[in-house]
């Protein structure tokens, strides 16, 4: 807690960092610059998410730098972007929090604008990325995996997947009540935010390095999105049993009728083979389903850390040493 006689920090930005280590110094550049102009009292946490490269150890210098406004969270191992966030958020001082990606795709000189919405009257404030300079796979999926969530989560996010955002201090306190294993952050900060906004930001190409979001992450992404917030597929796999189970009946009254009235036949034999296809494939379907939401429960009650600091990196703890990382301030 702030005592009396310390300045409140105005603005704490949180950045989750995963072998960024070609685009860190040019990050460093940028967003000091920005913040330094504010004329405010800020702090800038990074949370490095196990990287496996040198990005830990130019984040030690970089603290080392700074030490005044930079803080530095370091995992044990790597427990993904939302949990690095998480974390981050545990240890904001800010009335504002402003999350942010290392790799420069969101220019850091947006921060001023996402912080005069939230002054402006709004506790949570999205963004809408402008000319995007991604590959045209990527933003036919992003389109398609928004307009999905939206149909069933009914939570409107226009760019979800962009992490620029600001919250304020209270929403930040709320979200760190929250103790889910697994969670999409945006999502959850708008269930719970009472005025929340969207502006749109400039979007710039990744200054170095390559995604950390692969096809198979974008789609687990949203399995964990959708059934996380809604019931909606469970109700959706209910309805299709129900209208299954109501054709295969009458299928099967069907043929008992042709078989007393025609014989024996055997010309349908295919066709039932298919329809026999389909069903189990529909089923199959529904199991895995039913398991994404059963294995979220598993998650929920075993009641295990999110995730290990090993180390944090801050003005009253200046000479930490870190074993596990090799990295020593």
């Amino acid at each position: 807690m702030n005592s009396s006689s310390t300045p409140v920090i105005a603005i704490s930005v949180v950045i989750p960092v995963y072998n960024e280590q070609d685009v860190l110094q040019a990050l460093f550049d940028r967003l000091y610059t920005v913040l330094d102009a504010t004329g405010e009292r800020y702090e800038v946490i990074f949370v490095n998410d196990g990287s496996r490269d040198r990005s830990a150890q130019m984040l030690a210098a970089q603290f080392k730098l700074r030490p005044d406004v930079t803080r530095v969270v370091l995992f044990n191992g790597n427990f993904g972007q939302h949990m690095a966030i998480m974390a981050g958020f545990e240890h904001v001082r800010g009335q504002i929090a402003v999350t942010l990606d290392a790799d420069l795709q969101n220019p850091p000189e947006e921060i001023p604008r996402l912080v005069a919405a939230i002054r402006a009257g709004h506790d949570y404030v999205g963004s809408i990325r402008l000319q995007r300079n991604d590959t045209a796979f990527r933003r036919v999926a992003s389109r398609l995996m928004n307009r999905l969530r939206e149909n069933i989560t009914h939570i409107q996010m226009t760019d979800q997947g962009c992490m620029l955002r600001a919250y304020d201090r209270a929403l930040v306190d709320t979200l760190n009540a929250c103790r889910e294993v697994n969670t999409f952050i945006p999502a959850l900060a708008y269930t719970f935010a009472a005025t929340p906004t969207e502006i749109e930001v400039a979007h710039e190409e990744r200054h170095a390095g390559e995604s950390k979001y692969s096809l198979y992450k974008l789609i687990r992404l949203n399995f964990d999105l959708v059934t996380g917030f809604s019931t909606v597929p469970l109700q959706w796999f209910s309805l299709i049993g129900t209208v299954l189970s109501l054709g295969a009946g009458g299928l099967f009254v069907l043929l008992v009728i042709r078989r007393f009235l025609m014989g024996a036949e055997v010309e349908g034999v295919f066709t039932l083979f298919a329809l026999q296809f389909f069903l189990i494939g529909i089923m199959l379907f529904g199991i895995g389903l039913l398991g994404e939401y059963v294995g979220r429960i598993q998650q929920e009650v075993r009641s295990r850390p999110r995730y290990r600091i090993s180390a944090v990196l801050e003005a009253e703890s200046a000479s930490v040493s870190l074993q596990s990382t090799g990295v020593s301030v």
